[in-house]
C-alpha cells in the first residue's frame, strides 16, 4: 500500500483528502504544520507528499525546497490562490504538480495515481544522447557520468523527449505524454519544468545544447 503524507492546516481539507485517498486504497498520514510534516516524513518515508502552500510557521514552499534537497519524493502543492506566480514558484521549488483550491477530490486522486504510475511503470531501458544517460530501471540520470537529481515530472519530460531524439513536441503533446491520459495543468508548467531540467543538465542553461527550443511550437532533445 502506497503511503501519502498530506500537510494542510485546514481540518476540513484534511478530512476530505484523507477520505478520498483512503477510499482509493492509499495509506494516508496527515500533518498540520511544517514541523509535524518533517517529523512524519522521517518516520514513514512516504511515496508522495501533498503540501499546502500557506501553513503556520514554515511555508509549504520552504518545506518543498527542504524535502527536495534530501529526497526525490513526488510533491503536489495545494493553494487557495490561483496566481500564476504561486504555481511557478511551487514548480521551481521542486513540486511535480499544483492544484488550486477549491478542487475536486476525484481530480486530486487522479493526479496522484498518474504521478505514482510514472514512478513505477517504466520498462528497463538505457538511453544515451551524447554525455546524457538515462537508466529507466534505476531511474538514474547522469550527465558526463555525474548523477542528476530530477523531480518525477522533470524525469518524465526528459525521458519522453529522449525516447524520440530530434523530434519536436508541442507543449500540449508533452503534457499529454507526461500524464498518459487527458492532460492536466497548463502549458506554462512545461516551460518551468524545462527550465529546471536545463539548469541540471546543461553546461550553460541559457545556451542549451541538449534540450532545445523549437520556437513557436515546443521542445526537442538533440539527436545522439
Amino acid at each position: 500500500m502506497k503511503k501519502i503524507l498530506v500537510v494542510d492546516d485546514e481540518e476540513s481539507i484534511l478530512k476530505i483528502v484523507e477520505y478520498a485517498l483512503s477510499e482509493a486504497g492509499y495509506e494516508v498520514h496527515v500533518a498540520r504544520d511544517g514541523s509535524g510534516a518533517e517529523f512524519i516524513f522521517e518516520q514513514i518515508q512516504p511515496d508522495l507528499v501533498i503540501l499546502d502552500v500557506m501553513l503556520p510557521g514554515k511555508s509549504g514552499l520552504d518545506i518543498a525546497r527542504d524535502l527536495r534537497a534530501i529526497s526525490g519524493v513526488p510533491i503536489v502543492m495545494l493553494s487557495a490562490r490561483g496566481d500564476e506566480v504561486d504555481r511557478i514558484l511551487g514548480l521551481e521549488f521542486g513540486a511535480d504538480d499544483y492544484v488550486t483550491k477549491p478542487f475536486s477530490p476525484r481530480e486530486l486522486v487522479s493526479r496522484v495515481k498518474a504521478i505514482l504510475r510514472r514512478v513505477e511503470g517504466a520498462p528497463a531501458e538505457r538511453i544515451a544522447v551524447g554525455d546524457l544517460e538515462i537508466d529507466t530501471q534505476s531511474r538514474q540520470v547522469r550527465i558526463g557520468g555525474e548523477p542528476v537529481h530530477l523531480t518525477t515530472s522533470e524525469y518524465g519530460i526528459l525521458l519522453h523527449l529522449a525516447r524520440h531524439p530530434g523530434k519536436a513536441f508541442s507543449r500540449p503533446a508533452i503534457l499529454s505524454a507526461l500524464w498518459d491520459e487527458n492532460p492536466v495543468g497548463d502549458e506554462r508548467a512545461v516551460d518551468v519544468h524545462v527550465h529546471n531540467i536545463r539548469e541540471k543538465i546543461e553546461a550553460d542553461h541559457k545556451n542549451p545544447t541538449y534540450l532545445l527550443t523549437v520556437r513557436g511550437f515546443g521542445y526537442r532533445l538533440r539527436e545522439p
